[in-house]
């Protein structure tokens, strides 16, 4: 959530303890239709101001409230649509980009509205118009220090770390304190593949009591450890810090668990993990997820896919690498874009876009054949032209970009209507296996299915379950890239990899670990290294304490 305000009024705010959820909402002392200018603005201000401690104790529906009432009697106030983009981003992101490019349109040279309206586009995967209005908001003000550090994680997101080096090293001349700045440096440093470096920067953090919680996770996250180091006691110390709050104990029980783990204590990990899991406060519904595959399966059937036949762009460029994370598809995306003629352009959240944009998500499970009707022949061929152009963007001399937004595994429906032709490569592991390593991550609330061990047992299994059914109604199409038996025979299976995608062979593909460019997944490290083969059956080290997943898990667990 984005915390900040612009500082022409947020100086005149010095909010204490958030209000309680029932608090009174502060009433204005004028009459709203007949008082002046200045006391509707007073009144205005009063209300924002409310509106945004509601908004920092995470009250999003009262702050909203507060800022429509705003917006009813002063259209187009900036700062009421400002705080509202806060609100929505991280949640409804489509909805905070709205926010903040009006917010924009009233004030346009007011950098923390273009700063924030930059941050929105980088939720969404679109980095040119994020890097142009974090530009735009440095030209305005070129020490604001929370730009310099959001352009920067832009372009590590965007696969160009070396830009991002400078620009936190500028911050870091302004504040050597600043909690993103050394995390920022030692963000871009891990992505360039340059570990040691990025520790010594989390280290000065640490030492500086620098927001310990995230430093140390990822600290731990640059090496493999051997033997017990010195900051596992540390990290346990501050776990008993009575002011520590869910956030930093859940970053903290990740880094022990992550350190245990290393050191095959694996009881004393799980443990950790485990508490992790409950620090989030993550919910997930897993009833109306089966409701959402239900949908999918019933929709997209061999006969509304042959009635479209047609459909879309006949493009080869896009290939997707979808599955469960933690399936092996960082690997996969890593080992195709080491060939001369692939860009590897990271997770994308464009597909999810356009098909939140025509009406085909979760939460309209059960009549999803109205948004799926929609797509018309001239309207596939539009949606693929756009979606081309973005990832031309990435890469315009490429012949094959991949997306490796594993999640897109719902989308293959929709792949098929707008790119007949294009590959999509299927990663599959072992279901414990597979389970256990993701339940092991700090992963986002996106993934709140990750919560609990039983909970993640039977999302596995809806995703099995629609993967079947894609197999079905797209015979042939799907390539299907067994962990298992990649790092069994690196070679045999990197070259079936390449032969799918259309391409001649290239060497350069058996030493993925030696590409540049950046990383930026759970699995930076890993795939720093040659392929090895220790995490299978990993599940095994945590036999006693995953019973029910391997329960949830049914058939599909292979004991």
């Amino acid at each position: 959530m984005n915390n900040r305000l612009p500082p022409a009024w947020s100086k005149h705010l010095k909010p204490g303890p958030a209000p309680k959820a029932k608090a009174p909402i502060m009433k204005p002392m004028v009459n709203l239709q007949t008082g002046s200018a200045q006391s509707r603005a007073q009144a205005d201000d009063a209300l924002l101001k409310q509106a945004y401690i509601h908004q920092q104790a995470k009250r999003r529906d009262e702050a909203q409230d507060l800022c429509l009432r705003v917006l009813a009697r002063t259209p187009n106030h900036p700062l009421a649509l400002y705080i509202l983009g806060t609100v929505c981003l991280g949640f409804d992101d489509e909805m905070a980009l709205r926010y903040f490019a009006r917010a924009v349109g009233e004030e346009p040279r007011n950098a923390y509205y273009h700063l924030s309206l930059g941050e929105a586009y980088v939720k969404v995967s679109e980095y040119s118009p994020a890097i142009k209005h974090m530009q735009y908001a440095l030209k305005l003000q070129p020490d604001l220090i929370e730009a310099l550090c959001a352009l920067g994680r832009t372009y590590i997101a965007f696969d160009k770390p070396d830009m991002a080096l400078p620009l936190y090293e500028k911050a870091l001349k302004i504040n050597r304190n600043h909690p993103k700045v050394r995390a920022g440096l030692a963000s871009a440093l891990s992505s360039l593949g340059r570990m040691d470096e990025a520790a010594a920067y989390l280290k000065e953090a640490i030492e500086r009591r620098i927001d310990i919680p995230a430093a140390y996770n990822d600290l731990v996250q640059t090496k493999k450890f051997t033997e017990e180091p010195e900051e596992l006691q540390s990290i346990l110390r501050e776990l008993d810090n009575p002011k520590l709050n869910p956030g930093g104990a859940q970053k903290l029980h990740y880094a022990a668990g992550k350190v245990l783990n290393d050191l095959k204590r694996y009881g004393d990990a799980f443990e950790h993990f485990n508490k992790a899991k409950q620090a989030s406060g993550y919910e997930f519904d897993i009833d109306l997820y089966r409701r959402w595959i239900d949908s999918l399966i019933e929709t997209f059937t061999p006969d509304l896919l042959a009635a479209r036949a047609g459909h879309g762009n006949p493009s080869e460029v896009p290939v997707f690498v979808v599955g469960m994370p933690r399936s092996g598809t960082t690997l996969t995306e890593q080992i195709c874009a080491s060939h001369p003629d692939v860009h590897g352009a990271g997770e994308l959240s464009k597909l999810r876009r356009v098909a939140n944009a025509i009406g085909l998500k979760t939460s309209s499970a059960g009549n999803l054949k109205q948004p799926v009707m929609s797509i018309t022949k001239d309207l596939s061929r539009t949606l693929a032209e756009e979606h081309l152009s973005y990832l031309s963007e990435r890469a315009p001399a490429a012949l094959r970009v991949v997306d490796k937004m594993p999640h897109n595994f719902e989308m293959i429906g929709l792949i098929g209507l707008l790119f007949p032709n294009a590959r999509i490569i299927h990663c599959r592991r072992d279901a414990i296996d597979n389970c256990v390593s993701c339940f092991v991550l700090n992963f986002s609330e996106g993934h709140s299915y990750n919560t609990d061990l039983k909970t993640l047992g039977l999302y596995y299994r809806e995703y099995d379950r629609l993967m079947r059914h894609w197999n079905e109604v797209f015979p042939g199409l799907i390539f299907e890239n067994r962990y298992e038996t990649l790092v069994d025979d690196q070679e045999a299976q990197s070259r079936r990899l390449i032969d799918y995608l259309g391409l001649p062979w290239d060497d350069a593909c058996l030493r993925f670990f030696d590409r540049d460019g950046s990383v930026n997944t759970p699995s930076r490290w890993q795939v720093r290294q040659p392929i090895y083969k220790s995490s299978v059956k990993r599940w095994k080290n945590y036999e006693n304490e995953i019973q029910p997943l391997i329960q949830s898990l049914g058939d599909l667990a292979e004991i």
